[in-house]
């Protein structure tokens, strides 16, 4: 088994000074996304290590990876597009655009692209309903009110 960096550990100990010593689990999310962050994705071992740092049962680490979707227990491209689908989504058009960008990076939810360079991922609400449809990349930046030229100029400019 490997070992968390430094950097990680550095940023996990941050933020376990928010909490009172014996509430390690409240720092979980945290831990993962720096873990993620660094690694691309959740590996097994990662979730170990994240669990041993945080002298936490592995299981009560893994309940957590497991139920948010903002969370990659495998290899994802190097640019993970996630497409709000609830319904404030899907009453302005989300459908359509969920056909446009399977069929612009001939994927499928879940899926990478044969180059690696994109996965696709369904997401839930994502809290900007009046900018729908929406889809975010790796987690970070929002792209509102997408249309089918937005994204295809989207994707132009990261590959």
């Amino acid at each position: 088994m490997s070992q968390l960096s430094a950097s990680v550990m550095k940023k996990i100990d941050l933020e376990l000074e928010k909490y009172p010593l014996d509430q390690k689990r409240s720092a979980v999310m945290a831990a993962l996304q720096f873990v993620q962050a660094e690694k691309g994705w959740l590996s097994d071992d990662s979730i170990s290590l994240v669990a041993n740092y945080l002298d936490l049962p592995e299981i009560a680490v893994m309940e957590v990876a497991t139920f948010y979707n903002m969370y990659d227990l495998k290899p994802v491209g190097k640019y993970k597009i996630s497409i709000c689908t609830n319904i404030s989504c899907a009453l302005r058009g989300v459908d359509e655009m969920v056909n446009h960008i399977q069929k612009s990076l001939n994927i499928k939810f879940n899926q990478v692209s044969d180059n690696g360079r994109f996965c696709l991922k369904e997401s839930e609400c994502m809290g900007n309903c009046d900018a729908a449809p929406m889809i975010t990349i790796n987690n970070e930046k929002m792209y509102e009110k997408l249309t089918p030229e937005s994204f295809d100029r989207l994707i132009k400019e990261l590959k």
